[in-house]
């Protein structure tokens, strides 16, 4: 049995060989939210990617699977006056706060793709990172729609309807303007009430 159109499944004769061609992108930030979508997508959309080849193509970027894109987007840096003391506030100049805010920045995020490449490594999944700069929603949108990827899988925060009208939400809004499909994994109901 095989689907068509664009090639992106295929299951073969013998022992449930499947080979599955997907370009799935993961959107991945500091929270734990987005984390738990990208292990349940591991576990359950992603682990049918590495079946057909060995643990080595899947990682080095040989043999039949899909690939995984995990994308994290920096936040754009803001200009602002800061408060110091009871003196009143003091402007800096760009330059002085901006590179170490940026160079923080970058840490963090090296440090936030470099754990999920760690958890798709570990699952013996293909995967590439990148890392953005802007406005997540419309960053998210737009890389789907540049590397023409099958699948969006994203965490979901979990806002109430108050919130998610006054704040927006992210996944909310790639829902309705991403040009892929979008899967958006909810916190589990015991995470939820923690927070």
């Amino acid at each position: 049995m095989e689907a068509s159109g664009g090639g992106d499944v295929q299951v073969s004769g013998g022992a449930g060989e499947r080979r599955m061609k997907m370009k799935v992108m993961v959107a991945i930030d500091e929270s734990e939210l987005s984390f738990h979508a990208l292990k349940w997508a591991l576990d359950n959309v992603l682990n049918t990617m590495a079946t057909t080849a060995t643990p080595d193509e899947n990682i080095e970027g040989g043999g039949g699977g899909g690939m995984v894109f995990l994308v994290h987007i920096e936040p754009v840096f803001h200009h602002a006056v800061y408060p110091i003391g009871s003196a009143g506030a003091v402007y800096y100049p760009p330059s002085v706060v901006e590179g170490s805010v940026k160079k923080a920045q970058q840490e963090k995020s090296v440090s936030i793709v470099s754990r999920a490449l760690h958890m798709c490594k570990d699952k013996q999944i293909k995967a590439q990172s990148v890392i953005l700069n802007g406005d997540p929603r419309e960053m998210i949108c737009q890389a789907v729609e540049q590397m023409q990827v099958d699948l969006l899988i994203m965490g979901s925060r979990g806002l109430g309807k108050i919130k998610r009208t006054f704040l927006g939400s992210v996944s909310d809004y790639c829902a309705h303007h991403a040009k892929a499909p979008i899967l958006i994994v909810k916190p589990q109901e015991e995470d939820h009430k923690k927070k």
